[in-house]
């Protein structure tokens, strides 16, 4: 083969080449982690679980109850491990629950239970440090700082992220509202490997 030829041939692929490559990996990628049920809509179910729950009271603001209420979820979810959350979550959440942490939507205590089961299989350990909590109508909002490690994703380091969880209780003080604001990206999807570098690359055209 004549000399000439060779770099023809062998030439990286050009910039507009790579891009179409980014983005259609990007889209793959994107189909089989995120949420697949195209039926899906969280804003809508989010939305809708507020609706349904407008006319709840939780306990009496400033009561024992109310306490007991928030240091119960707060101890719940500050250290969930496997047993706990076999143990404890369906005093924790109401049966007809909802749940939503940007992950997944879950409707039902057992459910909700079930989920927590697995997501601390998939854990070395977590843990929720709860930094403040603010209190409007019948929202009680908790601000924290959670650390975990996982067993296949980045194993042997700690991931620290920041959110907020939006609960709203019943007046048993079990939770009928969970929502979670929080960067899964950061949390989750940027430890996958190949999608977690496919997501640093986005985030640093924008």
């Amino acid at each position: 083969m004549p000399d000439d030829k060779i770099g023809e041939i062998d030439s990286p692929r050009t910039s507009r080449d790579v891009e179409v490559m980014r983005i259609l990996l990007t889209s793959i990628l994107l189909s089989l982690f995120i949420q697949h049920d195209s039926l899906a809509d969280p804003v809508k179910d989010f939305q809708e679980a507020m609706a349904s729950t407008s006319s709840v009271q939780g306990p009496p603001r400033g009561s024992i109850a109310e306490k007991e209420a928030i240091s119960r979820f707060e101890t719940f979810l500050g250290h969930l491990d496997e047993q706990r959350a076999r143990l404890d979550t369906t005093k924790v959440y109401a049966p007809d629950a909802f749940l939503n942490d940007t992950l997944k939507t879950i409707h039902g205590s057992g459910a909700i239970r079930d989920y927590f089961i697995k997501t601390a299989q998939g854990l070395d350990s977590m843990t929720v440090t709860f930094d403040e909590v603010a209190v409007s109508g019948h929202d009680y909002y908790f601000r924290w700082t959670m650390d975990t490690r996982m067993k296949h994703l980045s194993p042997g380091k700690t991931v620290r992220t920041i959110g907020v969880t939006l609960v709203r209780f019943n007046p048993e003080g079990q939770v009928v509202v969970h929502q979670d604001f929080w960067d899964s990206a950061q949390g989750v999807w940027d430890h996958v490997p190949v999608l977690g570098s496919v997501i640093r690359w986005i985030q640093s055209k924008i």
